[in-house]
């Protein structure tokens, strides 16, 4: 900056205002400036600036999916990538936080602090993962999503009010006895069971116990074994609500083994409209989380963090889906 300072006649500030897209200088002088450190092949440090602002510009993201499914995952591959555009558009690179790395093993805390993130995104994660909790609790601007810790900040999909609109919806076609396969233990899990039993008790709904079951989220083989249990029962459901659209497959695999016809026979819901359930038959109705709004919202909000400590507070954000009716539920 120095040699540009020079060959340009200003000062280093009035360089650094240019290259730095302050508007409080000349256009014709920006420009100028601009002009001549592309001529002069001028290209930012990213370890020098991190010397002088103590900033990296640099995001972790904590992604350890429980299924190995990786980016198949249409859902976390979608916040994701809602979340590196929102981030790069504000100057920030990403990076991944793990425990093992160049065959050591580190806490997440501590791989976080060796890349020199100034904050981290917990998107997917054992979050009574004691190592989760260490970097949840930590300096660290943290921003978690789908789970909230006390005083810490978190993006949340509108999962009570999601299954409860379901159900709802199910029940507006005229089903009464409705199944639930839910997810395995998680704070997720929580939120759409209590959303189901308050949707269930305001319908005046009696839910069996044997209408209920559970699998793993984002597998079709446990979300087959679970619905040929509630399928072997005397008297079978009218509708049954899988986990997530893709440990649907599994469960319609299940009914179409038993000879029974979607939605003739039987109806059937899934849950996060990922594209796919757009491209079968019968198209799923299901409830679609806007992996959009929650990717940006949690680079927007942990940025926020970074830039501003002592104001931004933390805060739990829920952003809200929509049901996206298709053709799996009868009317009765």
């Amino acid at each position: 900056m120095k040699d540009i300072a020079k060959r340009c006649g200003v000062s280093i500030a009035t360089v650094s205002k240019a290259l730095n897209g302050h508007q409080d200088i000349g256009e014709a002088t920006r420009q100028y400036i601009i002009d001549t450190a592309r001529e002069m092949g001028y290209t930012a440090n990213s370890a020098a600036r991190a010397l002088k602002t103590n900033r990296t510009y640099n995001l972790g993201i904590v992604f350890v999916d429980l299924q190995n499914s990786g980016f198949m995952h249409e859902y976390f591959a979608s916040t994701l990538n809602y979340f590196r555009i929102e981030a790069e558009q504000q100057g920030y690179d990403i990076s991944f936080i793990n425990s093992n790395v160049g065959h050591q093993n580190q806490t997440y805390l501590q791989h976080a602090l060796y890349r020199g993130v100034d904050g981290v995104a917990i998107i997917c994660a054992d979050f009574k993962d004691p190592m989760v909790q260490e970097l949840a609790y930590s300096s660290l601007p943290v921003v978690t999503l789908d789970h909230a810790f006390h005083n810490r900040t978190a993006v949340l999909s509108d999962n009570t009010d999601g299954m409860a609109a379901l159900l709802h919806y199910v029940y507006s076609k005229g089903h009464r006895r409705i199944a639930y396969i839910h997810g395995n233990d998680t704070a997720v899990t929580e939120s759409r069971l209590t959303g189901f039993f308050r949707a269930s008790s305001e319908l005046g709904l009696m839910i069996p116990d044997e209408y209920l079951g559970a699998c793993e989220y984002h597998e079709p083989n446990s979300c087959y074994l679970a619905t040929k249990k509630i399928l072997a029962l005397p008297e079978l459901p009218t509708c049954i609500l899988f986990p997530d659209d893709y440990a649907y497959i599994g469960g319609v695999n299940a009914i179409t083994e038993a000879g029974l016809r979607i939605p003739d026979d039987i109806s059937v819901t899934g849950y996060d409209g990922i594209h796919m359930a757009k491209m079968m038959s019968p198209r799923i109705t299901t409830w679609e989380q806007n992996t959009e709004e929650l990717g940006k919202t949690a680079a927007v909000r942990l940025i926020d963090r970074i830039e501003n400590p002592r104001t931004a507070l933390p805060e739990h954000i829920i952003v809200h889906g929509s049901l996206q009716e298709g053709e799996s539920v009868k009317q009765l």
